[in-house]
């Protein structure tokens, strides 16, 4: 018999409040996803993602939404890393992402590492649409069990788009169960810790990055359009956050 899991959604919308700041008309979180509003930077409202209790476990859904209008900036964090568990209910557990951007809206999506224990199941969907003037920086961090412990199975999708051309659409499935070959040379290479940072900033389309390596682990590569893509592999989520923040150090510097 399949026990339901918990159903979570947490929305945030950001407006332009017309004196040079952000406001934030639609900020609601539900069960485990609770949102609060944090001390603003200049005209960017901050907002901190908090876990109200453990999850997502098996058969568990959990929703972030965030809409980003024209001329508002979000940046959006968590207080602590997400760990995916068994728990009761059989079933995948799933963490869905939508986040949207207006013209001349910026948003910096940075929560701490999802983390996929021994026995979980979850799959993460992420789909970001961006207009064409719109600037992101997202970054993804995934551990694949926690200090010394096997993986759990994760599987996710990362989509986006700039003015409705997809950018950027891919796949992974990895862990106990997953298709042959996720943990060789051509994948994770006997890693545990697997990111990638997007940077969509208007200027790249006629300055786009030029593709190279950043360390051993880690390459960074133009997307079409305004977009570059940093993706990374590291033996833990220290050394994985280390890289991820020396890319974006670099790529904003580019600005």
């Amino acid at each position: 018999m399949t026990t339901a899991g918990v159903r979570a959604t947490a929305r945030i919308a950001a407006r332009a409040d017309g004196r040079g700041g952000t406001a934030l008309p639609v900020l609601e979180g539900d069960g485990p996803l609770a949102l609060r509003r944090i001390r603003a930077h200049g005209d960017e409202a901050r907002v901190m993602l908090v876990g109200a209790m453990s999850g997502p476990l098996g058969g568990d859904r959990f929703t972030v939404e965030a809409e980003v209008g024209e001329g508002a900036r979000l940046h959006l964090a968590s207080a602590a890393a997400t760990i995916a568990l068994p728990g009761q209910a059989k079933g995948e557990a799933r963490y869905d992402v939508r986040l949207s951007v207006a013209d001349g809206g910026e948003l910096h999506w940075l929560p701490e590492q999802l983390i996929c224990a021994k026995g979980s199941e979850l799959y993460v969907g992420t789909r970001v649409d961006l207009a064409p003037g719109a600037r992101l920086v997202f970054r993804e961090e995934q551990v694949l069990g926690r200090s010394g412990e096997e993986p759990g199975r994760l599987g996710s999708r990362l989509t986006v788009r700039v003015g409705g051309r997809v950018v950027l659409d891919q796949e992974l499935s990895c862990g106990p169960g997953a298709p042959g070959g996720w943990d060789g040379p051509a994948v994770l290479a006997g890693h545990r810790a697997l990111g990638q940072l997007v940077v969509v900033r208007p200027e790249f389309v006629t300055a786009p990055v030029e593709p190279r390596m950043l360390g051993e682990e880690a390459a960074l590569m133009p997307l079409a359009g305004p977009a570059a893509l940093v993706t990374a592999l590291a033996p833990d989520a220290l050394r994985l956050r280390r890289v991820l923040d020396e890319a974006l150090t670099a790529l904003t510097a580019l600005d």
